[in-house]
């Protein structure tokens, strides 16, 4: 009877002891490989914009389909930027016009500058034959004076010599008359040749009116082309709302994209769980959609703060602090962001899905 007893007391002891054991096992693999239930499929949704105002006429795309990087996704009246374009083109030609004109301008201002300074230098010429002659005729007329008393010439040669004289006195001073008015036609001119530049402006296409109606031109057809809104990733069209004949708006987001080369998983991890955890560290995610097919990835980053409840401005902008039991402390999560490193082709990842999330901390280095 006591043998047993003994083995009873033996079995027992050894059931628990297995038990505990297990426990124990159970703990340090949870404490070693922390895991949670709370995780959820994350992507980048790109809202699609448009970039100009207009009508819809074409809506290229249905609720949930798929588009590669480059589809067209909807279309804006293009009409109203076709006008515009055209207007655009046309104010470029004109301008261009005149351009030439003020090119032609600058030329002849050009020209006229050439013929005043040409003028200066036949008015200085003329003024120096003239001042040569006024010498030629004074030293003859007072030649012909000192001869006249000796009878050696007549009185009428020296009223000749006298009016040589005095003709090129006169032409000196017509002379000297025609370089001033050459000297103020030339400042006209250089001011009138100042003027027709600065019309003009830079030369060719450095020119600021050309290169303006040209950037009118580039802004117009950009705004032609943006009447066509295309897909800029491989994704998802999700709740689409828009019908043809609805007004899209400049910066209204009008279609969300789900980027399908985005996903990775958010897990929320208790704080006192992610003290071993690091960047690099194997994780292996199950979907409750497909709780069969575990995904295996990695973690990506820890994050860094979570919002504050307790102290945050309430009603009256009064702290609001939520009531808690002394002997009860709550562990806040940790949001862990896991990259996807191998999802089963059966698997469709889909936005806000719930996923579990194991983490294998003894699984490689820190990679911080």
């Amino acid at each position: 009877m006591n043998l047993k007893s003994n083995q009873k007391y033996i079995l027992t002891g050894i059931v628990v002891a297995v038990a505990i054991s297990a426990v124990a096992l159970k703990y340090r693999d949870y404490i070693v490989n922390p895991w949670t239930r709370d995780g959820q499929v994350r992507a980048e949704v790109v809202q699609i914009t448009p970039r100009v105002s207009g009508p819809i006429v074409k809506l290229a795309v249905k609720d949930n389909q798929f588009v590669n990087a480059g589809d067209l996704l909807f279309e804006i009246d293009p009409r109203t930027f076709e006008v515009s374009v055209a207007q655009a083109k046309a104010q470029y030609d004109k301008t261009k016009d005149n351009y030439l004109a003020n090119e032609k301008q600058v030329e002849a201002a050009e020209a006229q500058v050439d013929v005043s300074e040409a003028e200066i230098t036949q008015a200085k010429s003329v003024i120096k034959e003239t001042h040569a002659e006024i010498e030629k005729n004074t030293a003859e007329f007072e030649r012909q004076q000192r001869m006249l008393p000796q009878g050696a010439t007549s009185q009428k040669t020296v009223d000749r010599a006298k009016a040589n004289y005095e003709v090129s006195i006169q032409k000196r001073q017509e002379a000297l008359a025609g370089l001033i008015q050459a000297q103020a036609t030339l400042a006209t001119t250089k001011a009138s040749l100042a003027e027709a530049r600065a019309n003009l402006g830079a030369p060719g296409e450095a020119n600021a009116s050309i290169r303006e109606a040209l950037a009118e031109v580039e802004q117009a057809e950009l705004n032609l082309e943006f009447t066509r809104i295309k897909a800029p990733v491989d994704g998802y069209v999700t709740n689409l709302n828009l019908r043809l004949g609805s007004q899209a708006v400049t910066n209204q987001p009008a279609v969300a994209l789900v980027d399908v080369n985005s996903y990775w998983i958010d897990g929320f991890f208790k704080e006192n769980s992610i003290e071993n955890m690091r960047k690099g560290n194997k994780a292996i995610v199950t979907l409750m959609s497909y709780p069969d097919k575990p995904l295996e990835g990695i973690v990506d980053s820890l994050g860094w703060g979570i919002a504050q409840q307790d102290g945050s401005t309430g009603f009256d902008l009064l702290p609001n602090i939520n009531p808690t039991f002394e002997w009860i402390r709550l562990a806040q999560r940790v949001p862990v962001k896991i990259h996807l490193t191998n999802v089963p082709d059966a698997v469709q990842l889909r936005v806000g899905t719930t996923a579990s999330v194991l983490v294998m901390t003894d699984s490689s280095k820190s990679q911080e």
